[in-house]
């Protein structure tokens, strides 16, 4: 077993904010969705079946955590992943839920 080092309470508050985000179906859907790529508003409405003002308020508070970037393309906003944690955090989800079956 590791050696426990503690972690400033700061720090651990902002850690577990950052995995509640994870928490919700809806969220965890757009993220996996993002995962495969870039996207706007409506493509992602669309794809998973959820409204557009839903998306756009799950894709705010995912854009305040820091999870999803966005850039402006002509008149559509654009989104993805913010970086390669991300999808390396969805990556591990999945195994680990996968290894949980068996």
């Amino acid at each position: 077993m590791g050696t426990y080092t503690s972690l400033p309470e700061e720090e651990i508050t902002d850690i577990a904010d950052f995995f509640k985000v994870f928490g919700d179906s809806t969220r965890l859907r757009i993220l996996c969705y993002l995962d495969c790529g870039e996207s706007n508003v409506n493509s992602i409405s669309t794809e998973l079946g959820i409204s557009q003002s839903t998306v756009s308020q799950h894709l705010k508070l995912l854009r305040v955590a820091r999870l999803v970037s966005w850039r402006k393309e002509g008149k559509n906003i654009i989104y993805k992943l913010n970086d390669e944690h991300i999808s390396r955090i969805l990556a591990l989800g999945r195994e680990h839920y996968e290894e949980t079956l068996g």
